[in-house]
């Protein structure tokens, strides 16, 4: 059963720059450091970067906040599989969110274009 969804879409661009303009600052208060490791790796980093946000969006929709238990940016990491099929693995806030929802697993998807990435997350009782 759909305990929730999220959809977001960003654009690569406003990724792009707030890396250069805040570097590690930005990176490290909404990525982690597998995160940040696996999209430096990459040919175009800002798109996988820009991906994840929107996967993490989406998260958060899916939940719909309600105020008192903000879900800080690094509770939502979006890893791959050996596949590469993207992961969500939810820690703090997510966790206890999950938890209380009785939420068994959180589902996302990523694309992303030279200008765009989205992201979806679904919640599965």
């Amino acid at each position: 059963m759909i305990e929730g969804f999220g959809v977001d879409i960003v654009e690569v661009k406003r990724i792009k720059a707030a890396a250069k303009k805040f570097g590690a600052r930005f990176l490290d208060k909404i990525f982690t450091k597998r995160e940040i490791a696996y999209c430096k790796q990459k040919g175009a980093p800002e798109q996988h970067l820009a991906a994840r946000f929107a996967a993490k969006e989406a998260v958060y929709k899916a939940f719909g906040g309600d105020g008192k238990n903000p879900i800080a940016w690094t509770d939502v990491e979006i890893i791959n599989d050996k596949h590469g099929k993207p992961l969500v693995v939810l820690k703090g806030t997510a966790r206890k969110l999950m938890t209380r929802r009785k939420v068994k697993k959180a589902v996302v998807s990523l694309s992303h274009t030279k200008n765009y990435a989205v992201g979806n997350c679904i919640l599965l009782k």
